[in-house]
């Protein structure tokens, strides 16, 4: 069941009305609470807003629906900034993804909190404490272990096939809901239910792919369709 709260983001000294899952802001099972923070935002390489869960544990994507002229009454008080935010689980491996690639054009293995380093975005690192993050790199890099250490270098072949899982299974999820994605659909934030004419599994992923795009580089979005064809 989704919840409705108000928190003190960590990034500026104001409130802000929030919609997320119960499991969100369970702080019962973690010492630190939730916390907005601003990472590097892997396609468009600028500052975007995340929140983290309890513990780090979870990395979650922010949504903002914005109306002008729109505030909140929060207790006996106002809060100018209106907007309403959505926050949904996101794979820490799309943020991490960026920095093992730039690491890699070194070359060489590397110890994955070496790699994920950012003076402009310094919270960064705690993306390596999200659950998923060192179990699945797996998927994006190779692996070598020393002793008990691990090192990690990219590897373009198992991202575009990490990728191309996340388009299919993208596509299974359209199809499960019915949803239409035609050319009748021309946002990605636009959904109606299939018509009569029924969308193509060209539609399906065409359409799945430019969902994925907007988590990864103008670069590896082409080397995706690419690999998908």
């Amino acid at each position: 069941m989704a919840a409705k709260k108000t928190r003190t983001p960590n990034v500026q000294n104001d409130s802000w009305v929030v919609i997320a899952a119960e499991s969100v802001i369970d702080t019962q099972k973690q010492d630190s609470d939730p916390a907005f923070v601003r990472l590097r935002n892997p396609s468009t390489d600028a500052a975007s807003l995340y929140m983290l869960g309890s513990g780090d544990v979870q990395l979650y994507e922010v949504k903002a629906f914005e109306e002008d002229f729109h505030s909140w009454f929060v207790g006996q008080t106002v809060q100018r900034d209106g907007r309403l935010l959505f926050v949904t689980p996101m794979d820490p491996l799309y943020l991490i993804l960026p920095y093992l690639i730039k690491s890699g054009k070194e070359g060489k293995f590397q110890p994955v909190d070496q790699v994920v380093t950012d003076e402009e975005f310094p919270a960064c690192s705690r993306l390596l404490s999200c659950t998923r993050s060192l179990a699945s790199m797996h998927h994006i890099a190779e692996e070598k272990e020393v002793g008990s250490l691990k090192f990690h270098r990219y590897s373009q072949e198992k991202t575009m096939d990490w990728l191309k899982k996340k388009v299919e299974r993208t596509v299974i999820a359209l199809k499960k809901r019915n949803i239409s994605v035609g050319e009748g659909v021309k946002s990605t934030t636009y959904v109606k239910v299939k018509s009569e004419s029924d969308s193509n599994e060209e539609d399906y992923l065409r359409y799945a792919h430019g969902l994925i795009s907007e988590y990864i580089s103008e670069d590896l979005s082409k080397a995706l369709l690419t690999h998908l064809q």
